[in-house]
Formats: structure tokens, sequence, C-alpha cells
């Protein structure tokens, strides 16, 4: 997440896909790791491979870059064996709508694109 430290929350570099996935996750509500992770490839379809060991990194960089905190309170009913519960931050929700935007416009571009009918077999 480099070049997101420090007052440059709001750069235009594109996130990682599986930071994106992440962030995207805990966009919809405060998660545990494991459900994160499952939400993250339920939403790539797959694509966004996450071992536990680069999950965590990434989410130590996200805690890092205060992006993400750690939530002390559980949800009611919830099972005490699931591990700390995160949240995402409002400087997470503005990088997350930073993406969206960058995004958007990408798919903008792409859609302003007339292309050009192809000439003989390819």
């Amino acid at each position: 997440m480099a070049g997101r430290r420090g007052g440059e929350a709001h750069s235009s570099k594109p996130l990682k896909p599986a930071v994106f996935h992440i962030l995207l996750a805990l966009a919809a509500r405060d998660n545990y790791g494991y459900a994160i992770m499952q939400a993250v490839r339920r939403a790539s379809d797959g694509h966004v491979p996450l071992s536990p060991g680069s999950f965590y990194r990434h989410l130590a960089t996200l805690m890092d870059d205060s992006l993400v905190v750690e939530v002390s309170q559980r949800r009611a009913g919830d099972d005490p064996r699931r591990g700390v519960y995160y949240r995402l931050t409002a400087r997470g929700h503005a990088v997350l709508a930073d993406e969206r935007r960058r995004l958007a416009a990408l798919v903008a571009a792409i859609d302003g694109l007339r292309v050009a009918p192809r000439r003989g077999p390819a």
C-alpha cells in the first residue's frame, strides 16, 4: 500500500486486487478474518487467492495505514471461538471510494472506445 501512507490516502494508485476485495468485504459490515477471506473468495469468484498468511499480511498493512481497525465489540449471539473483528475506518471508506471512482473512469473510457471491425481471420 505504498503511496497511501501519511497524508496520501487519496492517491490514484490502483489497489492490489486482494486489498480491494478486503476493503470491499469490510465496507458491508464488521467481520472476522475467516469470514472476510470467504467474502473475498465469493466476490472474486475465486480469482483472488488468499491464504491465511497473505490475508493477515495485507490486513496488517491496512491497519498500519489506518484503513482498518480491530473492533472490541462482538455481535450478539456470536460464536465465542471466532477471532478478532475488523472494521473499515473513515479513511478506509475514502480510499475505497477513490478506487471506485478510478475504476468507473476506466470503465467509462472503455465504453467510449469504438472498436474497429476485424478484417479477415483472427
